[in-house]
């Protein structure tokens, strides 16, 4: 049974939906058999190439001051910490991350997808290392277990750039116009950093409905 999960990699609650959604797979009885991929989404696919402070980005962005918008970065990191994650919001940058997309779908090619998710994702909210250029992505990559010197050509020379594009309008084609969006079986959509056991249920029913024994 698939999973595909579309993520931005600057989306706070993309990482707390995506732990959350680890947390149901873990409990659930035919993980082994289940195959999560990771699929591209731009919340601002007009964002500048090069990093901006993201505090100040989503304040214009959604009409609220600054003091405002950092009251809703503290009470994320508290969520963040209920899931075991260590967000540290404040200084985060933010800009385009087409680039940083194009990284993760050479992680599916080279069986490293997730590492490569959960080390944009650790790089962003904890560290406030950069997904906007070139070498502080190669060096991520490279953490992550990817070849420095293929990651640097695939950057260089725009794979992948299609792939991430048709993943966007898949995501428009199914009505999904915000993030993190999950597909399981290709039947049920769960929009949203949503519970543990709103993952599990739909774990279990989609199973259920696609492994059920013919009628005879």
């Amino acid at each position: 049974m698939r999973v595909e999960i579309w993520a931005d990699l600057v989306c706070p609650w993309c990482y707390l939906g995506k732990r959350r959604f680890e947390k149901a797979l873990a409990g659930f009885e035919h993980a082994a058999d289940v195959e999560v991929v990771h699929r591209s989404f731009q919340l601002d696919p007009t964002a500048p190439p090069t990093a901006e402070h993201q505090v100040e980005q989503l304040a214009a962005k959604y009409g609220m001051s600054i003091e405002e918008m950092r009251a809703q970065q503290v009470r994320l990191e508290g969520l963040a910490t209920e899931e075991g994650l260590e967000y540290h919001l404040e200084g985060s940058l933010s800009g385009n991350t087409a680039d940083a997309h194009r990284l993760v779908h050479l992680g599916k090619e080279r069986g490293l997808q997730d590492a490569v998710v959960e080390r944009f994702y650790r790089a962003q909210f904890t560290e406030h290392r950069s997904l906007f250029d070139h070498d502080s992505l190669v060096a991520l990559a490279a953490e992550a277990g990817l070849d420095p010197e293929e990651a640097r050509r695939t950057l260089e020379q725009g794979t992948y750039a299609d792939d991430v594009a048709a993943d966007v309008r898949e995501a428009q084609e199914l009505g999904a116009n915000g993030v993190p969006f999950f597909v399981v079986a290709d039947r049920y959509g769960v929009s949203g950093a949503q519970p543990v056991e709103l993952f599990s249920e739909a774990l279990t029913r989609a199973w259920d409905e696609t492994h059920a024994p013919d009628p005879a």
